[in-house]
């Protein structure tokens, strides 16, 4: 039986939002604490994270952070996951895996390919050059060598694209941001509902 693809919706900013993509079926949704257009701070992060139900993970996005930043702004706002993006090593990791949250690792695909669990993260976040920037890499370099790889396919996806990405590439999940705004750094509900109903139907 094939697995349900994990699909995570990020840069989220709005109830409204928020509230698509639970009823979507989003597997997990994302704040930004990163330098971003779409970042927002720990009390509205509280605020939307306390709409979201526990089946739906909520996760915190970093990137060249302070370590005690990163736990202050996630004790803060009641995330219940941490994504980091930057060029944290796994002493950072280790740090934070005492803390019980699920950690990912945001990173450019590479040669070789990275593998999940590397330094530590319970998931793997492939991404393009330039994360957030709606660019698309070459996913046809990277295929899970094992079905129980827990890694997500990021960068450039849309509703568009996403069916023949997943169906190209055989990922674990999924990972979009700017695939689903109207603007840089607002996102669309339509998109949204758009970009999780395709995902859902390619497998």
């Amino acid at each position: 039986m094939t697995e349900p693809l994990f699909i995570k919706v990020c840069g989220l900013r709005t109830e409204q939002d928020v509230d698509t993509a639970i009823e979507e079926g989003a597997d997990a949704i994302g704040f930004v604490f990163a330098e971003s257009p779409r970042r927002i701070d720990t009390t509205l992060a509280l605020k939307l994270a306390r709409r979201t139900p526990e089946h739906v993970l909520t996760v915190g996005v970093f990137r060249n952070q302070p370590l005690e930043e990163v736990r202050s702004l996630t004790a803060g706002s009641g995330i219940r996951g941490i994504q980091l993006h930057g060029q944290e090593g796994p002493d950072y990791y280790e740090a934070l895996s005492r803390e019980g949250r699920t950690l990912i690792r945001g990173t450019a695909y590479c040669e070789p390919a990275p593998r999940c669990g590397e330094f530590g993260e319970d998931i793997l976040l492939l991404d393009a050059p330039i994360p957030g920037a709606g660019i698309a890499w070459d996913w046809t370099k990277k295929r899970s060598d094992s079905p129980r790889e827990q890694w997500l396919l990021a960068g450039g996806l849309t509703p568009k694209n996403v069916q023949d990405a997943v169906r190209a590439v055989q990922p674990w999940g999924v990972d979009v941001s700017s695939g689903v705004e109207k603007t840089r750094g607002v996102k669309d509900p339509g998109l949204i509902a758009s970009f999780i109903r395709a995902a859902r139907s390619a497998i």
